[in-house]
């Protein structure tokens, strides 16, 4: 794609430890891909990572984590900007700017912020920062002038509140931030070993840096076909956790394994050995990487360094002409 006809993304994600299969599969390779045809802004959400958290020890660890992960799966610092969300003070400062003009209602009606709630059993203390979410969401796309947003189905209501608030802004002040699309991805979502959602806080996810013998051990546990009792009886792939694994990390297979589960020609032992080799062989190359990077603590600060500095070139540009459009700044 011509240089000129380039879009931009903005995408971004929380510090919360190291990332798994379903990172990799839900949204870093895919992130990756992205990079021939966009100019991208990847952030390390670590303000995002306060909203529902008091104890913040781990978060400095964790941004290393992220960083050492995206890199071994193919971000490249050249073609994006990788950086933390911290360290370009613009974002908390134009997440003041608008946070003065949306209205609480629309806060209140998120869907994910009543489930946070509930889910953490928040009640009444539910921070500020927390209700607010949504609006640093729309500065982190915004700021960068990002044209469009990779999502899911299920992710659109987020970035329609985004549009939103750039409808209002610009309204009330003129055209200031772009209204930036959804880039619809089709991504599987990998639930965990367990069948429940891939999660550090269940351990019951299959992480990047895990060693082959680690994939082994994990992918052994896996819940597979309710349905199926013994070796004999004919299998149901489409109700099988081990099946869903083995259609993203072993395509080429997939067809074939599809009518050996249901002829009951494959058993569910053979079927997590075949899928822990083909892990494997997909992670060996990343966690190479990985340790390779890890030897090198300079050149991954020099890397948020950078990323850091070129973000707020851009983000400085959006603010300053936010911070002009309401007309606090003293000279015209």
């Amino acid at each position: 794609m011509a240089e000129q006809t380039k879009g931009t993304i903005l995408s971004g994600m929380r510090p919360t430890g190291p990332l798994h299969l379903g990172n990799l599969a839900g949204a870093l390779a895919n992130w990756v891909a992205l990079q021939e045809d966009y100019h991208c802004y990847y952030e390390i959400a670590d303000l995002h990572a306060l909203t529902d958290r008091t104890d913040t020890s781990a978060i400095r660890g964790d941004r290393l984590e992220i960083l050492l992960d995206w890199l071994a799966a193919g971000l490249d610092p050249e073609r994006s900007v990788l950086f933390v969300q911290s360290e370009v003070p613009e974002h908390a400062l134009l997440d003041t700017l608008l946070g003065m003009f949306v209205p609480v209602s629309w806060l209140e009606r998120v869907p994910t912020y009543k489930e946070k709630v509930r889910e953490l059993g928040l009640d009444e203390s539910a921070s500020f920062g927390l209700l607010g979410y949504p609006v640093l969401q729309a500065v982190d796309i915004m700021i960068y002038r990002a044209t469009a947003v990779p999502v899911g189905e299920d992710q659109l209501p987020h970035l329609e509140l985004t549009r939103e608030i750039a409808r209002r802004f610009n309204h009330l002040f003129g055209e200031v931030f772009l209204e930036p699309q959804a880039l619809l991805t089709e991504t599987p979502r990998l639930p965990g070993l367990d069948g429940r959602k891939m999660s550090k806080s269940y351990e019951n996810a299959v992480y990047l840096k895990d060693s082959a013998a680690e994939v082994e051990k994990k992918v052994q546990t896996m819940f597979t076909d309710p349905k199926r009792v013994y070796r004999r009886d004919p299998g149901h792939p489409d109700e099988c956790n081990v099946y869903l694994y083995r259609r993203v990390f072993d395509a080429v297979n997939a067809d074939e394994v599809y009518e050996d589960c249901q002829a009951a020609g494959i058993g569910c032992t053979d079927c997590k050995l075949a899928l822990a080799r083909a892990i494997n062989e997909h992670l060996e190359p990343l966690r190479e990487r990985r340790v390779a990077l890890a030897s090198q603590p300079d050149r991954l600060h020099e890397v948020l360094d950078d990323g850091a500095r070129r973000a707020r070139e851009t983000a400085g540009r959006t603010y300053q002409a936010a911070y002009e459009a309401v007309q606090l700044s003293r000279r015209k």
